[in-house]
């Protein structure tokens, strides 16, 4: 069994990438690693880990702003540890029909931390979720819930893989 540590830090606003981050973490300890699932916007240092996977929501083409700030503010320690990062947001289906790239932002912070890899996963948007755009969508019928648990699973072993490889 592996020791290695990995942190999931996210970014989320009404809990769907809070959610992708948990079924990470929890895939990740079922292999083997010591995983700490936290919200981005509480790591200030990432020394204490053998890897990092980073998530955010998407609001309107935009990364989530504590998935950003967590990126800025451990930028030094990132860029010398296997990162990879993640976005949650299209509430339909085109997550599984597809391989969304990164939206600009997200594909200039890959490129800044040396990111081995993104992913983007379908979000969800629930008659829950709060602010003016998300009663709008639900209002015209636009939401459900999108994360695909399997998918995510997959991804996260194969993150797993990536981790037992490089020694």
């Amino acid at each position: 069994m592996t020791s290695k540590r990995v942190l999931v830090a996210y970014g989320s606003k009404h809990g769907a990438t809070a959610g992708i981050a948990d079924e990470i973490g929890r895939t990740l300890r079922d292999d083997g690693f010591e995983a700490v699932v936290e919200p981005a916007d509480t790591v200030t240092d990432v020394s204490g880990y053998d890897g990092v996977v980073l998530g955010g929501a998407l609001y309107a083409g935009r990364w989530d702003g504590k998935a950003r700030g967590c990126a800025r503010r451990n930028a030094e320690q990132l860029r010398h540890r296997p990162v990879w990062l993640f976005s949650s947001g299209p509430v339909d289906s085109s997550a599984e029909q597809h391989d969304i790239p990164p939206v600009r932002g997200v594909a200039r912070r890959m490129r800044n931390l040396g990111a081995r890899e993104h992913m983007t996963f379908g979000g969800a948007l629930t008659a829950d979720d709060t602010g003016f755009m998300a009663r709008s969508l639900i209002r015209h019928g636009k939401g459900g819930d999108f994360r695909n648990s399997a998918r995510i699973q997959e991804w996260a072993h194969h993150i797993g893989t990536e981790l037992d490889s490089a020694g």
